[in-house]
């Protein structure tokens, strides 16, 4: 789930009121979110970095907020107070139109047949007369940032550029063309460089060298042009810095390119939404019936009280009149809502889930074990088993199935070096084994892999756990029939040191 942080007293003045930290923990689990940390900036350095490099750090409180991964409108504080403030009944529901300009004619954005081999869709949009303020521009940034992490996927498959439009002119061309042939200043930048170079440049750069793979590969690079030549954006690298946005920015061209043109729809939703009351979007129209939702959820409410839940959740609903049927209107901000499930979870949500009635179910089972996740008959693990190869792998981190979690869970603590010691992991998933008896060859294997690392080495740590899982287990210690603790020499260069490996003769772990 992502995580978005907001200032704790900067949202109490947005809802027009102060909660205590329990208070707004139960406004947020009602609402289907959850109050995961409260901490500040300079709590977060101490921890992550110790407390010499929190020095000058601010101590303002934050709240970071838990939102679920497929409400795109709850990324920043905008989406977030505007839905709380609705599902409070404080305000109503926002009801988004777009506006001509006053004078001239809407922006155009010229798509042309050479960005088909790269990146073929992009879509656009204006916001005017904006007041940005030092909050709403980090907020605005930041809306950016949460996207590209979460729909956008790292920028593969939607990449936002935000430009101000008081220093370029329109029409504007997306093209695609060979990298030696694309130059101009890049954000933050003193000089020219062509797109070659810029690759090159950026590979040493810690944020934006992730999403070189995306196109460096490919003959021509995507780039967006306005009506006098200016480069706008080679994406999804970086901006010109032309046209970077600034706390004095009124008018901001908003260019989504993407290989998804549904996902760059819903981006672009979001970026308008967020920070304008003036923009008609695509709405559109569900119908469902009060007997699902009853059923599904487990209540008895009248049509006309549910239409007022799904209205709280931004849903505006009206009783249409014919038997017990409910016209829900989906504003853009809700891309989440796809099916009537959705809208009957929002009802659920509304009404509160602690509110309804514990029911005695109409049937009776009895649970047992899945067979993928019990201890199987089996040899004794092998400590460097064939790996099987994929036939088409996407990147070279991938090229073959793993055979062993611990690879993973290293590069986690390599990952999380600076968070406090010690550090516990663990991870119970599947591996691919070859297999000659299956019909493609391979089979996969659950396995259960712990990590303990800190400054000591503390293998009593990860053998107590070992130990305490086999207790559980109901395994003896014991060679032969019960499990033991066999030491095996790593390979010369990878690494020295001991392993230390689990196996019983009988039992597959």
């Amino acid at each position: 789930m992502p995580t978005v942080g907001v200032k704790r007293d900067l949202l109490f003045t947005a809802l027009g009121r102060t909660y205590t930290d329990e208070e707004f923990d139960e406004l947020c689990f009602e609402y289907g979110l959850e109050l995961d940390e409260i901490t500040s900036e300079k709590e977060i350095i101490s921890r992550e970095q110790g407390g010499s490099k929190a020095s000058g750090a601010s101590d303002v409180i934050l709240y970071k907020i838990d939102v679920p991964a497929n409400r795109y409108d709850l990324l920043c504080l905008e989406g977030l107070v505007r839905g709380l403030q609705v599902f409070m009944n404080k305000m109503e529901a926002p009801r988004y139109r777009r506006v001509r300009p006053v004078s001239g004619e809407p922006q155009r954005l010229v798509i042309t047949k050479e960005t088909a081999a790269v990146r073929p869709h992009a879509v656009a949009a204006v916001l005017r007369n904006i007041t940005f303020t030092q909050e709403r521009y980090d907020s605005f940034i930041e809306l950016q940032d949460k996207l590209h992490q979460n729909v956008c996927r790292k920028r593969s498959l939607v990449a936002i550029g935000t430009h101000d439009l008081d220093t370029i002119s329109g029409p504007f061309t997306y093209t695609a063309k060979p990298p030696g042939e694309i130059s101009f200043k890049p954000l933050n930048q003193t000089k020219e460089y062509t797109a070659t170079q810029l690759m090159s440049l950026y590979k040493t750069d810690s944020h934006l060298k992730h999403f070189l793979h995306i196109i460096e590969d490919k003959p021509v690079y995507p780039v967006i042009y306005d009506s006098n030549g200016v480069v706008l954006s080679m994406p999804p690298i970086i901006n010109g810095d032309h046209s970077k946005i600034s706390l004095e920015t009124k008018n901001v061209f908003i260019e989504c390119t993407a290989t998804d043109v549904t996902k760059a729809k819903i981006v672009l939703d979001m970026m308008v939404t967020m920070f304008s009351e003036y923009c008609e979007l695509a709405y559109r129209k569900e119908k469902l019936s009060s007997e699902f939702i009853n059923r599904k959820v487990g209540i008895n409410e009248s049509t006309e009280t549910l239409a007022r839940l799904l209205t709280k959740m931004c849903l505006r609903s009206e009783v249409t009149g014919a038997g017990d049927e409910i016209e829900v209107e989906i504003p853009p901000t809700r891309s989440d809502v796809i099916h009537a499930c959705d809208i009957m979870e929002d009802a659920a949500m509304a009404f509160g889930f602690n509110n309804i009635p514990y029911t005695t179910p109409l049937t009776y089972t009895v649970a047992h074990q899945v067979g993928v996740s019990s201890c199987t008959v089996g040899r004794a693990l092998t400590l460097a088993p064939p790996a099987v190869h994929i036939a088409n792998p996407k990147t070279a981190e991938f090229q073959v199935a793993r055979t062993t979690l611990l690879p993973g869970l290293l590069k986690t603590v390599a990952a999380n070096r600076k968070m406090p010691l010690p550090l516990k992991l663990f991870e119970i998933s599947d591996v691919v084994l070859k297999d000659e008896t299956k019909d493609v060859g391979a089979r996969n294997s659950r396995r259960f892999c712990a990590v303990y690392y800190n400054k000591s080495p503390g293998f009593e740590v990860i053998h107590g756990l070992l130990d305490r899982t086999m207790q559980l287990l109901e395994e003896k210690s014991a060679r032969g029939d019960g499990y033991h603790i066999q030491a095996a020499e790593g390979k010369k260069g990878g690494g020295g040191g001991w392993h230390f490996r689990a196996c019983r003769n009988s039992l597959n772990r």
